[in-house]
């Protein structure tokens, strides 16, 4: 009741081992809900941070296996952050799926998917996946990214340096267009990313400064990765 009331509804989020904060909108009268404000603290209080992708992508100098860059969208802003993935074997009959940051029902999505359309099997390891930087994705755009790291650690080969992905994966193995995708895609070149795997309907009319590689199924695209 008393948000339906008010004008705007602003969430005030924070991890307790790091000094930035989330201010996230999920309800706007007069304007855009969804919005996210990245703040630092400091001695002198919060201070915005101009760049999040800059803050969300610390600690990315040398290729990790299990790691891709996510181009994301937090309200109107095009974000990247980083996906962690972890795929071990597992010794108990009912492997663990820990999802941290992502819905746990897309992850199990993305799996079967993974097994029936890119003869890959996974479903008998232990699979732990992360977002870092404490920032949740709820957008379909990550299913592609997700697909990459999952694969990179069970391969445990890093993906080239300077990559970034984004794609919504269907249940029938096709790769989906994400809206923005020309926007996306020129907020990674302009943080020295230089190549991208991305659905190919989002190539079209791209003039983005980054070598984009657009693929119509999963299968094909983590045969690219």
């Amino acid at each position: 009741v008393l948000e339906h009331m008010v004008d705007a509804v602003l969430y005030f989020e924070s991890d307790s081992g790091s000094r930035y904060r989330l201010i996230r909108a999920v309800k706007n009268r007069f304007g855009a809900a969804n919005e996210l404000g990245v703040f630092a603290m400091t001695d002198r209080g919060l201070k915005a941070v101009g760049n999040p992708s800059a803050i969300f992508l610390q600690g990315q100098d040398e290729p990790a296996a299990g790691s891709c860059v996510l181009v994301t969208r937090e309200g109107t802003r095009p974000l990247l952050v980083e996906v962690q993935a972890l795929v071990a074997p597992s010794s108990a009959s009912n492997p663990r799926r820990v999802a941290v940051g992502i819905d746990p029902n897309r992850l199990a999505l993305i799996l079967a998917v993974i097994h029936r359309h890119a003869g890959i099997v996974i479903g008998d390891q232990d699979i732990f996946v992360s977002v870092a930087g404490g920032i949740r994705i709820t957008e379909t755009a990550s299913d592609l990214a997700i697909a990459l790291a999952l694969l990179s650690s069970l391969r445990e080969r890093p993906l080239p340096r300077g990559l970034v992905a984004f794609g919504e994966v269907g249940l029938s193995g096709g790769l989906r267009p994400v809206y923005n995708g020309e926007e996306r895609l020129r907020e990674a070149a302009g943080q020295g990313f230089d190549q991208a795997i991305v659905p190919e309907a989002n190539l079209k009319g791209v003039k983005a400064k980054l070598e984009a590689r657009g693929f119509r199924s999963l299968a094909d695209a983590l045969g690219a990765g």
